[in-house]
């Protein structure tokens, strides 16, 4: 017992952290470095998920899948290859199940305690909050026999020979070979510029995106950041830090826009509430209402900062 409680004490969730790379590297060095530090996250974050109740360790986890699958989009240029389509599937497969722990958890940790303070006239959310607490659980436990499971192990198996034996070179394939001798400071204006683009597309016409689209211009955002953030020690510290603080913003105030969806979604789950527990129905509606409510006025605030973004000066230019 006292061997699992000091296991359990020396974890802790793993923040991606910095990539420290050096202008006069290749592509190749660059590659294989940012891949590690994702899948250092990664595997970290998957011990922490099934010793701890932490629910850092399930968001932690998630960022280093989105990190994972960023940065085979932003380099896909040297990694093109049918094991990386594969590995990418399945880092997607495995985001969603993660996700079914972590939005909950932000429900119940967050965005129900925030209501219920707002609304103490409403009595039902102490039934939400345990009914909540329940699911946490029983979703975490889930996950954990997931991560025990052939399936995830196996992934975690790929990835780690995929990265730490350069699985993605192709002997034969002479224009790979030419990407991967490329200057690092062009390969990292290639990334950046290509994955600006799309973001430049999602938004536009931002003032009549509906839900969907506004999803998919914060989920652009988050890989643009991700890759900001894998090339930014190229770059001039302030140049660098002004452009991800600007677009750090911007992805937050999205991410609030995205609660008022993910409260919806949470409790028109099936079995979340009895039908015939009327005060909690009744602090469900008034849930609802006031995401929508919140996100439309957090909306204005972000298309404000989206004109601003796009107004500042690109540092990989």
């Amino acid at each position: 017992m006292l061997e699992q409680d000091q296991v359990a004490q020396s974890l802790a969730p793993r923040n991606a952290e910095v990539i420290v790379l050096e202008t006069h590297q290749r592509a190749e060095q660059a590659t294989y470095d940012i891949l590690r530090e994702c899948l250092a996250q990664i595997t970290a974050n998957m011990a922490v998920v099934q010793g701890l109740p932490d629910p850092e360790g399930p968001h932690q986890l998630r960022v280093g899948l989105r990190r994972l699958r960023t940065a085979f989009t932003a380099l896909w240029t040297v990694l093109d290859s049918p094991e990386m389509m594969r590995l990418g599937q399945e880092a997607r497969w495995f985001g969603k199940e993660v996700g079914r722990l972590r939005d909950i958890e932000v429900v119940k940790n967050e965005i129900v305690p925030r209501e219920a303070e707002a609304h103490p006239e409403q009595p039902g959310f102490p039934a939400i909050a345990d009914k909540l607490r329940r699911d946490v659980t029983k979703r975490r436990e889930d996950l954990r026999q997931l991560l025990a499971e052939g399936r995830s192990q196996a992934f975690l198996i790929d990835l780690s020979r995929f990265v730490e034996t350069r699985g993605w070179h192709v002997t034969e394939d002479l224009d790979q070979a030419g990407e991967l001798a490329i200057p690092l400071r062009k390969f990292a204006r290639k990334a950046l510029t290509k994955t600006w683009k799309k973001v430049r597309k999602r938004g536009r016409g931002i003032e009549n995106l509906n839900a969907e689209q506004r999803h998919e211009l914060r989920k652009a955002l988050k890989k643009l950041r991700y890759t900001v953030e894998f090339f930014s020690s190229l770059y001039p510290a302030k140049e660098a830090q002004r452009f991800g603080k600007r677009l750090k913003k911007l992805q937050q105030l999205c991410g609030n826009v995205n609660d008022a969806a993910m409260v919806a979604a949470t409790f028109s789950e099936k079995g979340m509430l009895s039908d015939t527990d009327p005060k909690s129905q009744r602090a469900i509606g008034c849930m609802i209402g006031a995401n929508k409510v919140r996100a439309e006025f957090v909306w204005r605030e972000s298309r404000d900062h989206w004109r601003r973004l796009k107004k500042i000066q690109l540092f990989w230019k």
